[in-house]
């Protein structure tokens, strides 16, 4: 499938780097407005460049677009590329609120075209192994989820305005801090949730600025801590954290009456996921009595894993990692995403990253984030449940 990157900043280098685990994808050519960073991407990833976004849109070789803008201008970019008759695959989220996100689904649905955003590491090996021991009630039934997607106090100290990708493509640290690293994060965990369990059916939320002062200037400064508690069907609640105050921590706990299940990195298509019982036995709780002291003694001179770790056990992944990821610090598959779409497309089947998927995530986000819109958010948004990917049933 022929492909056109829209926006060429700091995430394109990550998308064409994993492009060649796809040979049947080509990407054709790319535009974005700031002439430089499209004349940096082009020379680095041979492609054609375009003089508009138009001019893309209007390029019948191009099939779907992959929309890599900056988040606020998802809901402009997208409508454009579906009234010029393109598949689009947007960059997370799918627009800024969720009656933004509908009209995009009932855009779509009426062009007879597919829509998807991302994240996409729910397809990853490790969210389908987490899938696939969920289904097999290793932890017997589900309670309680902990997520957490922490970035660590980045600004201002890390100066991360001055981060650049292989093009030499800055962070974009002034749009990151006004769009707020909710809707920048929170999909990473929430697509993950809304694959295993469904669609949610209502938030509850908190949101606060901690640091309002990150280095350089905004025109407004968006929440950097959010927490929330989703309910889910089934009795199942999840409490999910997103912010840029406390220490680095993208690990998903799942909690059954059985056992926890653990993932330390949803940001690791590859990663182990952790099994352990949720009660101990008698004599691995003695143990754990016993050797306290010794854990406290040894746990501020060397690492160790304390009794609890001791106890725990790999589950299988349902399949080996394949093909290449964005980089050792972003073990990460960005085009597996726009891959499920182009063979959802060539085999005439909804795309596990449906349009209705990623508005639910949005009205999930926007809930989050902004409390003060709706107190206790019941969802207006729904999805048809998300398939395995057929090497993890």
């Amino acid at each position: 499938m022929n492909i056109g990157f829209i926006g060429c900043g700091y995430v394109a280098d990550f998308y064409a780097k994993t492009l060649a685990n796809y040979p049947a994808m080509s990407l054709i050519g790319a535009y974005d407005r700031n002439r430089r960073n499209l004349d940096q991407f082009a020379r680095r990833w041979p492609s054609r460049t375009y003089a508009s976004l138009e001019d893309l849109t209007r390029d019948p070789a191009i099939e779907l677009v992959l929309n890599l803008t900056n988040p606020r201008s998802h809901y402009d970019v997208t409508r454009a590329c579906l009234e010029g008759g393109k598949h689009v695959y947007s960059e997370k989220p799918l627009a800024m609120n969720a009656g933004d996100a509908k009209k995009l689904v009932e855009l779509a649905d009426r062009m007879g075209l597919h829509l998807a955003s991302a994240p996409c590491s729910v397809l990853s090996e490790t969210a389908q192994t987490m899938g696939h021991a969920i289904r097999e009630r290793v932890i017997g039934k589900v309670r309680l989820i902990y997520a957490n997607f922490d970035d660590g106090m980045i600004a201002p100290k890390m100066s991360p305005w001055t981060w650049l990708n292989e093009c030499s493509v800055p962070w974009p640290a002034k749009d990151e801090f006004e769009v707020g690293c909710t809707y920048e994060h929170a999909g990473y965990v929430l697509t993950w949730l809304a694959a295993f369990f469904g669609p949610a059916l209502s938030v509850t939320s908190f949101a606060s600025i901690q640091i309002p002062d990150k280095g350089i200037s905004v025109d407004r400064m968006a929440p950097d801590f959010t927490v929330g508690c989703i309910e889910y069907p089934d009795g199942v609640v999840a409490r999910v954290t997103c912010g840029l105050v406390a220490p680095r921590d993208k690990s998903l706990t799942v909690i059954g009456d059985d056992g926890i299940l653990f993932v330390g990195n949803v940001r690791n298509d590859t990663g182990p996921v952790m099994v352990r019982a949720g009660n101990m036995g008698r004599w691995q709780s003695s143990i754990g009595r016993r050797t306290q002291w010794l854990h406290r003694w040894l746990e501020a001179r060397i690492p160790w894993p304390g009794a609890e770790a001791i106890f725990q056990r790999r589950y299988p992944l349902v399949r080996k990692g394949r093909g290449r990821t964005a980089g050792p610090n972003k073990p990460v598959d960005f085009m597996r995403g726009p891959a499920e779409m182009a063979e959802a497309i060539g085999e005439k089947r909804p795309c596990r990253l449906s349009a209705q998927f990623g508005a639910h995530i949005v009205e999930i986000v926007e809930a989050l984030q902004h409390p003060e819109r709706s107190g206790r958010k019941q969802m207006t948004t729904t999805f048809t449940p998300m398939q395995p990917m057929p090497w993890a049933n």
